[in-house]
C-alpha cells in the first residue's frame, strides 16, 4: 500500500505540473473531491483503491497550492525595465568573480512606499557587472549582506528551444518570479544581524566562508580547484567546460559533485565515531549504542546535505538515513524499497519540481536499480555475510570486488534511459574510468578536501595540495581515456516508446541471481535496449521540408531540412565566453536530434550575432560545405577553411534542388566573392538572402539586408525570366518571409512587402532587446498589409513544415504550455 499510495500522490502533483491552463474553479472542484473521498474512505470496505484515488488528488492539491504560491507574486509588466529602488539581503551563495556576479537577493521593502502594498516578487535573481571596458571591479558579494540597490526587472523569460536549457523553469523551480540587473548599490549591513535569525542564511554564509577559503588556499591557476570546491560545497560553477566535457566523456560527472556515496560516507564517519565515544562507561546504559550511532549518522548526513547546497542525490541520502534512524529508534526494520519510497516522498514533498532535474532521475533510478537486482546477492556492495564472514581476507576482497563490478555493470544498463534522455550520450569507457575515480575520488581526494576546508588553515593548505595532486593524477587518465575515438557512443533522445521498451529490457538484464539464471531472458532484455539507439525517421517525404526557427535572442540561426539534407542558416550570436548561441542552443538540440552532419553551412554575413556559434559547432558537427557572404580575412572563414570545408561566395542566381525542394540565392549580386575590396560598406547589404520553395510553400531567409539590398532583390524580381517564377506562381504558394535585420526600420521596404505580399513573416531577436527590434513602424507596416508577424521571444522556437499539399505551423509556447512560461498571444 505504501509504494502505490507514494506513486499516486507523486503522479497527482507532478498531473498538475504538467498540464497548464487548469480549468476555472479547479481548487474548489478539488477540496470537494477530496472531502468526498474522505468520507467515502471512512465507510468503505475497501480502502485500498479509495486511499489511492485520495492520495492522487492529495498530491494535485499540493501541487496546486505550490504552484499559486510561486504565481502569486509575478512581476507586472509595467515595471519592467524601470528603475526602482529596494532593500533587502543575499541569501544564497554568489557566483561570478569581481567583474560579474550573479546572486539570489530577497527584498525586503520597496524604497517607494505604493509599491509595498502590491504584489511584487520579494525573491529575485540579479545580475552585477562591471562597466563595459572599465577595470573597475564589482563589491564582493557574500549572503546574508544588507544592500540597497537600484535594480532593473523583468519577467521570467528564457528563449525555449527543444532540448535546450529551459531558464523560465530554472526561476520558477527556485521561487525568482524575476530576474534583472544592478544598476548602482550601497552596503547597509554587512551580516543579517537585524534581520530575523534565517537557518538557510547563515548555512550560505559559511558556505561563502569555506569557498572563499579554498580560493585562498590553492593558486588560481590549479587547473581542479574547482573541483575541489564542488567536491565540498557543491558548487560546479567554477569547473571549466573542457573539464566537464572530460567527466561526462568518461561517466564519473555524479562524482564531480556532492553525491550520494559521499553523503553516505559521511554519515558512516559519523556514526562510527559516536559509537566509539558512546560505548565508554556507563552511556551505553542510559540510550543503547545502535540507537546513538543511527542519530549520529543522521546528523553528519543532515550537516554534510546543507553544506552542499541541499542537492538532489544528497537529499535523496539524508533521508534514507533518516528513515533508518527511525527505524532503529522504534525498534522497525523496514525493507529496503520502503526506504527508497520514503525518501522519494519527502524529495517531492519539498520540492515537487525535481522530477524535471535530472539528478532525480539518475539517484533515484541507480538506487532502485541496485537494491532490485541485488534481491538475492550474497552481499550488497562488496559486504560480505553469514559463513563468508569466516573466510579468509583474500575470499572476502573477491567476494568484495565481484560486488562492485556487479553495482557498476547494473547502474551502467540501468541509467541508459536517463543518460540519453538528459545528455544524448552514453560513455563507452565508462566502466573502467569509474573503477578508477570511484574509489580515489570518494575516500581519498574528497577526505582530503574536506580536512582541508576545515582544519586551520597551516594544517588545511597540505590536504588541499595533496588532494587537487590526486585529482591531477586522475585527471591525466581521465583525458587519455575521453581522447579515444570509441570513448563516447553519441545518440539523440529516444522516444516514448523507446523509454517503455528499454525500461522492460533493464528489469530482465539486472534481474536478481547469477548470469547463468534466466540468460536468455537477460539477453534479450539487452536486446530491448537497443531500442534507445534507433534513429528516429525525419518525418519528411521527397518534396517537402522543415524549417526549424530558433528562439536564439538577437541573432539568427534557421535549420532546413528535407528529406536527406540539411542547411543551417546563419549560427546565431555569441557575447564573451559564456554566452554563445553555438553551445547553448544550437549544439544541445543537434544533440537532441541526433543531426551530426550537416550538407551545406549558410553565414549571412560577418555580424557577430550571425556567425557566433560557427566556432563551437565547426568542433563537434561534420559540415559539407559551406557558402556564405564573408571576407577572406574575417576569422569565422578562416576557422572554416582550416576545418577544410569546401567554401562558395553566396552569389545571386545560384540555384540546386535536393529531395525535390529548391534553393535559389537572391542577393548578393552575382560578381561576390571572397575578397576583401568587396566588402568596404556595411555587412548588413552584402548579406545572403536564401528562398527555399517547393509545390506549396516558399521560405525566404534575408539575414541583416536593408533598403539597397531590398530593392536589388526587387529589380531581380522583375525581370522576365523570373516573372512568371516568382510571381504568378505565388498565387498558389504560401509565402514565410523572415523580416530583415530582425525587423529593423532600415528594412522591410514597403517595395519588398508588396511585391511579394508574404502570407507570413517573423522575426528573431532578443526578449526586450536595446534595439528596439521589431521597431514598431516595421510592425505597424506589416501590419497596414495584414501580414502576421510572430516574433521568437513571444513564440519560442518556430517550427514550418510545408507538406505537399499543406502548411503546418507550430510555436514552441504553444505546444509546450506550461506554469512557468509566459504564452504566446493567441
Amino acid at each position: 500500500m505504501l509504494r502505490y499510495g507514494i506513486a499516486a500522490w507523486i503522479a497527482g502533483g507532478s498531473a498538475v505540473l504538467f498540464f497548464s491552463n487548469l480549468p476555472r474553479f479547479f481548487e474548489l472542484g478539488l477540496a470537494v473531491l477530496i472531502f468526498i473521498l474522505a468520507i467515502a474512505w471512512k465507510f468503505t470496505t475497501n480502502r485500498r483503491v479509495v486511499g489511492i484515488v485520495l492520495l492522487f488528488l492529495l498530491g494535485c492539491a499540493c501541487s496546486t497550492w505550490f504552484v499559486q504560491q510561486r504565481l502569486s507574486t509575478e512581476l507586472p509588466t509595467q515595471y519592467e525595465g524601470i528603475d526602482l529602488w529596494v532593500e533587502g539581503y543575499v541569501d544564497a551563495l554568489p557566483q561570478g568573480d569581481e567583474k560579474g556576479a550573479r546572486f539570489s537577493f530577497v527584498i525586503e521593502r520597496y524604497l517607494k512606499a505604493e509599491l509595498n502594498a502590491l504584489s511584487l516578487p520579494r525573491k529575485v535573481y540579479l545580475s552585477w557587472q562591471s562597466p563595459w571596458r572599465s577595470q573597475q571591479a564589482i563589491p564582493v558579494i557574500k549572503p546574508g549582506q544588507v544592500w540597497q540597490l537600484q535594480i532593473k526587472l523583468k519577467r521570467p523569460h528564457g528563449s525555449l528551444n527543444l532540448h535546450g536549457f529551459d531558464f523560465e523553469r530554472w526561476l520558477f523551480q527556485y521561487g525568482y518570479r524575476a530576474s534583472g540587473s544592478v544598476r548602482s548599490g550601497e552596503l547597509l549591513i554587512e551580516k543579517t544581524a537585524t534581520l530575523p535569525w534565517s537557518f538557510f542564511t547563515m548555512i550560505e554564509r559559511q558556505r561563502w566562508h569555506l569557498r572563499d577559503k579554498i580560493q585562498r588556499l590553492i593558486n588560481a591557476n590549479a587547473p581542479y580547484r574547482g573541483v575541489l570546491i564542488a567536491l565540498v560545497l557543491g558548487d560546479q560553477n567554477a569547473i571549466p567546460q573542457a573539464d566537464w566535457k572530460v567527466f561526462n566523456a568518461t561517466g564519473i560527472g555524479h562524482l564531480i559533485s556532492i553525491s550520494g556515496l559521499h553523503v553516505t560516507m559521511i554519515a558512516g564517519l559519523g556514526a562510527a565515531l559516536a559509537g566509539q565515544l558512546w560505548r565508554r562507561g556507563a552511556l551505553p546504559l542510559w540510550c543503547p549504542i545502535p540507537q546513538v550511532t543511527a542519530l549520529a549518522g543522521l546528523l553528519s548526513a543532515f550537516a554534510y546535505a546543507w553544506l552542499a547546497g541541499f542537492q538532489i542525490p544528497a537529499q535523496r541520502t539524508m533521508y534514507m538515513v533518516g528513515v533508518v534512524a527511525a527505524a532503529v529508534w522504534s525498534g522497525r526494520i523496514p525493507r529496503a524499497f520502503d526506504i527508497w519510497w520514503w525518501a522519494l516522498a519527502l524529495v517531492f514533498l519539498i520540492d515537487p519540481m525535481a522530477p524535471y532535474t535530472p539528478g532525480f532521475w539518475l539517484s533515484f533510478g541507480a538506487v532502485a536499480a541496485i537494491l532490485y537486482s541485488m534481491g538475492d546477492s550474497a552481499g550488497l556492495l562488496g559486504i560480505p555475510t553469514g559463513k563468508e564472514l569466516e573466510s579468509a581476507w583474500r575470499t572476502r576482497a573477491l567476494i568484495a570486488l565481484r560486488e562492485a563490478c556487479r553495482v557498476q555493470a547494473v547502474v551502467t544498463i540501468a541509467l541508459l534511459p536517463f543518460t540519453l534522455y538528459w545528455f544524448y550520450q552514453t560513455s563507452v569507457v565508462s566502466p573502467l574510468a569509474n573503477a578508477l575515480a570511484i574509489p580515489l575520488i570518494s575516500y581519498v581526494v574528497t577526505p582530503l578536501a574536506l580536512s582541508g576546508a576545515f582544519l586551520p588553515e597551516w594544517l588545511g593548505k597540505p590536504c588541499l595540495i595533496l588532494a587537487h595532486s590526486c585529482m591531477e593524477w586522475i585527471g591525466y587518465v581521465l583525458t587519455w581515456l575521453a581522447s579515444l575515438s570509441w570513448a563516447v557512443a553519441w545518440s539523440h533522445q529516444p522516444t516514448i516508446w523507446a523509454g517503455v521498451l528499454s525500461v522492460l529490457g533493464i528489469a530482465l538484464a539486472i534481474r536478481p541471481g547469477t548470469l547463468q539464471v534466466r540468460w536468455r531472458s537477460r539477453c534479450l532484455g539487452l536486446i530491448l535496449c537497443t531500442t534507445l539507439f534507433w534513429r528516429n525517421s525525419v518525418g519528411l517525404m521527397p518534396g517537402e521540408f522543415r524549417a526549424s526557427v530558433f528562439d536564439i535572442g538577437q541573432g539568427t540561426a534557421v535549420l532546413i531540412e528535407t528529406a536527406t539534407r540539411r542547411l543551417l542558416y546563419d549560427a546565431g550570436p555569441i557575447q564573451g565566453k559564456r554566452n554563445d548561441a553555438g553551445a547553448q542552443i544550437l549544439l544541445p538540440y543537434f544533440r537532441g536530434a541526433g543531426i551530426t552532419e550537416i550538407d551545406r553551412l549558410v553565414i549571412s554575413h560577418s555580424d557577430s550575432d550571425h556567425v557566433g556559434g560557427v566556432g563551437t559547432l565547426l568542433k563537434s558537427i561534420q559540415f559539407n560545405s559551406f557558402m556564405g557572404s564573408l571576407p577572406a580575412h574575417n576569422s569565422v572563414f578562416k576557422q572554416i577553411q582550416a576545418a577544410q570545408v569546401v567554401s562558395l561566395p553566396c552569389r545571386y542566381g545560384q540555384y540546386w534542388q535536393w529531395d525535390e525542394v529548391e534553393f535559389r540565392i537572391w542577393h548578393p549580386s552575382e560578381l561576390s566573392s571572397f575578397a576583401a575590396s568587396q566588402y568596404t560598406g556595411k555587412p548588413n547589404e552584402m548579406s545572403c538572402v536564401l528562398e527555399v520553395r517547393n509545390a506549396q510553400a516558399s521560405l525566404w531567409l534575408t539575414g541583416d539586408v536593408e533598403k539597397q539590398g531590398e530593392a536589388a532583390i526587387v529589380t531581380r524580381l522583375k525581370q522576365p525570366e523570373f516573372a512568371g517564377f516568382n510571381i504568378a506562381a505565388l498565387a498558389n504558394h504560401e509565402l514565410i518571409f523572415m523580416a530583415p535585420h530582425h525587423g529593423s526600420k532600415t528594412s522591410s521596404s514597403l517595395d519588398l512587402l508588396r511585391l511579394l505580399s508574404p502570407d507570413a513573416a517573423f522575426a528573431q531577436n532578443g526578449y526586450r532587446n536595446r534595439y528596439g527590434h521589431p521597431h514598431p513602424l516595421v510592425s505597424a507596416r506589416y501590419q497596414a498589409l495584414d501580414i502576421p508577424l510572430t516574433n521568437t521571444p513571444l513564440t519560442g522556437m518556430q517550427t514550418w513544415v510545408a507538406r505537399r499539399n499543406q502548411l503546418e505551423t507550430y510555436f514552441m509556447r504553444n505546444k509546450v504550455r506550461r506554469l512557468w512560461h509566459d504564452q504566446a498571444p493567441t
